[in-house]
């Protein structure tokens, strides 16, 4: 069944139905803009809100590390992920639907026109020829009436007595002439006649059957093409469904990886102070007036909140609000030193410390404000000082390394331009060298000075408790010395602790083997702590070779060690 059999006559409904399918398509493709703008509009609201809810780079909401938090953060790049389908979503939508359909409905718009362009110029050739066709018959039935009157006319004048003969014979002549000319029109009428059958029968078996046909053939594939187009509007979007099922999915995963108890360690890590819980507040008996031996003693460990770390101590006290001792009236100077205690106890203790050991702390004005940030972080609490210390102790490890590396790559490349000097000057690499090695030095010297920090610290291990006698820079009780030493109960005397353990850390080692020999290839200065002076062609013995931080350890046949520079001198290990 096709168009050009059944709908031969139906030319007028077949431009109209053809025409509507390419609104169809159209309108589709509209449709299709509208929702591709949707899309984005959603991904855009989605990402806007993520980005609303995501923490500032540098925040320490970034910095944190609850499970609970991280899993939000999660959740949030899920979800700015899906907004990313969202946005695949429209694009493939516009690039396989919009851009394809709008092309092939220009194609479409374009084929169609033509078609109906031979339909016309077919149905104007045919009523070109029913025109001439109805002229010859109007002139064939024009001429076969004069010829009926010319003959009518002539048989009339034979009859007529009174005609002549020339008259007769006159109007003989002209019937026969209009005759012969009704006949010329009659065979003309029956050619155009022909003519025009066979033209109309061309028309309406064979042309115009083609080109309803092609429009069949043009409409069938327009539809097939829309319901791909339908097709396509469904599986763009069911391609990133698995994506949008893993975003999902990984929200769920966020979800089920909170641990409320690792949260808790984390914020107990996180926030340790280190210090011992404050003991019992002793009775004082102010009728008996102020025992200074027992007040002094009274400072072994924390009486009360008051000695607790700076600002920190108000929100370690239990209670939201202090209980104020109402100092009593002085009626005579012992009383008067008990209403300053009463008043200040910690301002008046640090006073009779005062006048037996030299003083190491501020003044209590300076203890009530918030403790100053120093550079050997003191001023935090310490296990909070520790975990500083460690973090900048690898910081400057991994900032040495990086000087290391230079060095090691400046001295091979100086070794190469030494070797071909059309390369280039060693000379103009002694700069880099010199502040490389600077910056070496300096970093070391810090990486010592923060080292022995982290041991004052406590860095080893040692328990934390309190001291007598033993204040850190904010008036706070620690457990050093003020010269970083260990202290306890049993050792009251500072000074004694400080070479305590001073003298555990440098106890006599024994001495190593060597393992190999060196000799110098530069002059060095060793101006650093554990580092010795050397000159280029001095040889050494090596005592423990480089661990990767650019030194190896040699010593003089004097006895002299100390650390060189690895990338300095030429090393023969023994096998």
């Amino acid at each position: 069944m096709d168009w050009g059999t059944d709908l031969w006559d139906q030319y007028d409904v077949i431009d109209k139905h053809t025409q509507s399918g390419l609104d169809l398509v159209e309108k589709y493709v509209k449709f299709v803009k509208e929702r591709t703008e949707i899309e984005q509009n959603y991904a855009k609201q989605l990402r806007n809100l993520t980005k609303k809810y995501s923490p500032k780079r540098g925040s320490k909401e970034e910095e944190c590390r609850f499970s609970s938090q991280q899993a939000f953060l999660d959740v949030l790049n899920e979800v700015n992920d899906y907004a990313g389908q969202r946005e695949v979503i429209a694009e493939n939508m516009i690039m396989s639907i919009c851009l394809e359909l709008t092309k092939y409905l220009q194609e479409l718009k374009q084929e169609r026109k033509t078609y109906l362009s031979e339909a016309k110029k077919a149905q104007q050739s045919l009523e070109s020829s029913y025109k001439q066709l109805d002229n010859s018959k109007k002139r064939f039935e024009r001429e076969w009436r004069e010829a009926e009157k010319a003959a009518q006319y002539a048989e009339k004048t034979d009859q007529d007595i009174n005609a002549t003969k020339a008259d007769v014979e006159k109007a003989k002549l002209q019937a026969s002439m209009r005759a012969h000319m009704a006949e010329e029109c009659k065979n003309d009428y029956a050619a155009q006649l022909q003519k025009y059958n066979q033209e109309q029968n061309h028309f309406y078996f064979t042309d115009m059957p083609q080109i309803l046909n092609k429009l069949q053939g043009l409409d069938e594939r327009r539809v097939r093409r829309l319901a791909e187009g339908y097709v396509a509007f469904a599986e763009t979007e069911k391609r990133v469904v698995p994506i949008i099922g893993k975003c999902l999915e990984g929200i769920a995963k966020a979800g089920s990886s909170v641990n409320e108890k690792n949260d808790s360690l984390a914020l107990i890590e996180q926030h340790k102070s280190g210090f011992e819980r404050p003991g019992d507040l002793e009775f004082e008996d102010y009728s008996q007036g102020i025992n200074r031996a027992s007040s002094d003693s009274s400072l072994g460990t924390p009486k009360g909140p008051l000695d607790l770390l700076g600002k920190n101590r108000n929100k370690l006290w239990p209670f939201s609000k202090k209980s104020k001792v109402k100092p009593a009236p002085p009626a005579c100077h012992a009383h008067h030193a008990t209403y300053r205690f009463a008043r200040d106890p910690l301002s008046y203790c640090l006073k009779e410390i005062n006048k037996t050991v030299k003083p190491r702390i501020s003044s209590f004005r300076t203890l009530k404000r918030t403790p100053p940030v120093t550079e050997d972080f003191a001023h935090l609490p310490p296990e909070q000082r520790r975990k500083r210390l460690q973090q900048k102790i690898d910081d400057i490890s991994k900032e040495l390394q990086k000087e290391v590396d230079q060095s090691e790559a400046l001295v091979k490349m100086k070794d190469v331009y030494e070797k071909n000097p059309q390369m280039g000057d060693p000379s103009s690499l002694e700069p880099q060298i010199s502040q490389t090695a600077h910056n070496m030095e300096r970093l070391r010297a810090d990486l010592q000075k923060y080292e022995a920090w982290l041991a004052e610290a406590g860095g080893r291990g040692d328990t934390i408790h309190y001291s007598p006698h033993s204040f850190n820079n904010n008036g706070d009780p620690d457990k050093y010395s003020p010269d970083g030493a260990h202290s306890d109960e049993g050792n009251p005397d500072p000074s004694q602790a400080i070479y305590a353990e001073f003298d555990d850390d440098f106890e006599e080692e024994e001495v190593v083997s060597p393992i190999g020999e060196c000799t110098a290839l530069y002059n060095f200065q060793g101006a650093s702590e554990g580092t010795i002076p050397m000159q280029e062609g001095e040889v050494f013995a090596v005592v423990e070779e480089d661990k990767g931080d650019g030194w190896t350890r040699v010593r003089r046949s004097n006895g002299d060690e100390g650390y060189i520079p690895t990338s300095y001198v030429k090393i023969n290990l023994r096998k």
